[in-house]
């Protein structure tokens, strides 16, 4: 199985554990309480949306991945979100080494 398909298997696992925080505010105070371990941003959002995720998560050392699309994200979860976070150890190192691949 692809890679991608994998991460977006694990982000619908880590939604029915609770292990995921959704929407821009939630993951924006998130990042700052450094709560979070990876932080997924829609690939077609806005550009301030992009900008303001890449420069939080660079200034705070959090793992961003753009590499998913809204539609891509929101199905993999069962909600309409173009802003992901999760706050689980395990499963973002996991997302991590399938996406460093």
């Amino acid at each position: 199985m692809e890679n991608r398909i994998k991460v977006l298997n694990l982000l619908g696992l880590a939604r029915r554990a609770s292990k995921l925080v959704t929407g821009q505010e939630l993951v924006l105070s998130r990042i700052r309480n450094n709560k979070v371990n990876i932080v997924f941003v829609a690939s077609d959002s806005g550009k301030n949306s992009l900008k303001q995720f890449t420069d939080k998560c660079k200034s705070y050392n959090v793992f961003l991945c753009k590499s998913f699309t809204k539609e891509e994200l929101s199905s993999a979860i069962g909600q309409k979100r173009s802003v992901i976070a999760v706050n689980d150890i395990g499963f973002a190192n996991r997302m991590k080494e399938l996406l460093s691949d």
